[in-house]
């Protein structure tokens, strides 16, 4: 395995660390780092990869709320497992939509919706949503201002939103931080609440994709495997970081940067593909 290729595994390791928790949709950058990047591996494997190396992602959110997500630290007193057990509950309430409709239908959105006009379509609209609604949000009082005060109400409704992300450009966090700002969250609450949530869908999907990726005969090379763990160790690393970022921003500032981005992005996005198609023909 040449230098070149790790080096080029690391750089979406940066961008899934660092889209997987901003609100700016991971899949829509890591698709589109792609275009630039060409791994020197199989596309069944780069499939694969582009999933599964969320899961370096998800270990870093258990790393920093360890304490926080273990019902059984002896640091804990009764009542506070009780009630980390209840977050767990209704984050497994809210893993529901997703988990069903993802099994049934992810690889039909893979098939339908990995493309440009997808990705730069939802990475504008969105942008426009967290404009508009940081805009109506700011004559409202939120109603929950800690994860322990969520109900299972909520908690289900926000994972309503984590159907969205299955379109690529969407951004999980930001379709649950949305869900939880509209159900009545503060914007730590919802960033919090979409944290935890993506353990299990996370885990789930990368967990759904390696068993797909070898129910079709397919074989990880070992230059392959090489390529997996720089991808994971990288963004296992950098999440940290974005972790860490995004919760010291939103305690100062809404998401209407956010919006901006990714609207000028989609709009890069567009005129790039278009200028390409033009230059080929």
């Amino acid at each position: 395995m040449d230098f070149i290729t790790l080096l080029q595994a690391a750089i979406l390791g940066i961008v899934q660390g660092i889209t997987e928790w901003l609100p700016i949709s991971s899949t829509g950058h890591m698709i589109l780092v792609d275009e630039f990047l060409h791994m020197k591996v199989s596309q069944t494997f780069m499939d694969m990869f582009l999933v599964v190396i969320q899961f370096g992602s998800i270990l870093a959110v258990v790393v920093l709320y360890f304490h926080k997500l273990n019902p059984f630290s002896l640091k804990k007193t009764p009542a506070q497992r009780r009630q980390t057990l209840s977050l767990w509950a209704k984050v497994i309430v809210a893993v529901i939509p997703a988990g069903i409709v993802g099994v049934l239908l992810d690889d039909w959105f893979t098939d339908n919706f990995y493309n440009y006009q997808v990705v730069a379509v939802a990475l504008i609209v969105y942008g426009i949503l967290f404009i508009v609604l940081e805009r109506y949000n700011r004559k409202r009082r939120p109603r929950i201002t800690s994860v322990d005060d969520m109900d299972y109400k909520t908690a289900l409704m926000i994972g309503v939103f984590d159907i969205l992300p299955l379109i690529p450009g969407t951004s999980r966090s930001g379709s649950t931080i949305l869900g939880g700002i509209l159900m009545g969250a503060s914007r730590s609450v919802a960033a919090e609440f979409s944290f935890f949530l993506a353990i299990p869908i996370m885990l789930g999907a990368s967990l759904l994709k390696i068993l797909k990726f070898f129910m079709d005969s397919a074989v990880i090379q070992p230059v392959e495997w090489q390529v997996l763990i720089v991808g994971m160790v990288v963004a296992f690393l950098v999440s940290l970081v974005a972790i860490k970022f995004l919760m010291g921003f939103i305690r100062k500032h809404d998401f209407t940067a956010f919006g901006w981005y990714r609207i000028i992005l989609g709009i890069l996005v567009i005129a790039y593909f278009v200028y390409k198609s033009v230059a080929i023909a």
